[in-house]
């Protein structure tokens, strides 16, 4: 399913988790003879509703787009001064994607501000000004007919994708950590 195009954080991060690997090692310390390092890898093909941060909505399924799919993948790759997580779960239900829209615009405000990205970026009313560099914006397009929301911040983002496929509704619940990758979030 690709509800979102090409220029997607969520392919974007799945990148700079494959090509990462290498520098876990030197920037965990390894490298250096470091033996205290906390450093560490995990790639699941489960995730729970408490891992991606958002409830399921009600009678939904894991959905799969061909009998080898998994309806959802959890990965993460940290070193002392950076992490990275992904958390993608694959859901269908019967019910119409503005019922499912509705459903997650609501569980989303748990994190702040909710960005309806369904038709791109917005421009802002003030274009002089400048979103902090932790500001969650709309950098993401959905596919046509898909609708995209997302809230948190550009360091921790919960996003959901939302399209109408007979009889009903397949979204994707997305949680993205990006601690000290790319972000003004300082490690913890």
């Amino acid at each position: 399913m690709k509800l979102v195009n090409k220029k997607s954080a969520i392919l974007r991060y799945a990148i700079l988790f494959i090509c990462g690997l290498p520098l876990l090692a030197l920037t965990s310390g390894i490298a250096g003879g470091q033996k205290d390092s906390d450093m560490g890898v995990q790639f699941k093909l489960q995730a729970s509703e408490k891992e991606v941060g958002l409830p399921i909505y009600p009678g939904a399924k894991p959905h799969h787009d061909d009998k080898n799919d998994s309806a959802a993948a959890n990965m993460g790759l940290w070193g002392n001064s950076f992490g990275f997580k992904l958390v993608v779960l694959k859901l269908e239900s019967p019910d119409a994607p503005a019922k499912v829209a509705a459903f997650y615009q609501k569980a989303l405000t748990k994190y702040g501000k909710v960005l309806d990205c369904t038709n791109g970026a917005k421009k802002s009313d003030d274009s002089s000004k400048k979103p902090s560099a932790g500001t969650l914006t709309c950098d993401d397009t959905p596919e046509t007919g898909a609708m995209l929301f997302k809230s948190g911040t550009k360091g921790k983002q919960h996003i959901v994708g939302i399209e109408a496929k007979a009889p009903g509704s397949v979204f994707q619940l997305v949680f993205v950590d990006t601690r000290g990758i790319d972000t003004d979030e300082k490690p913890q």
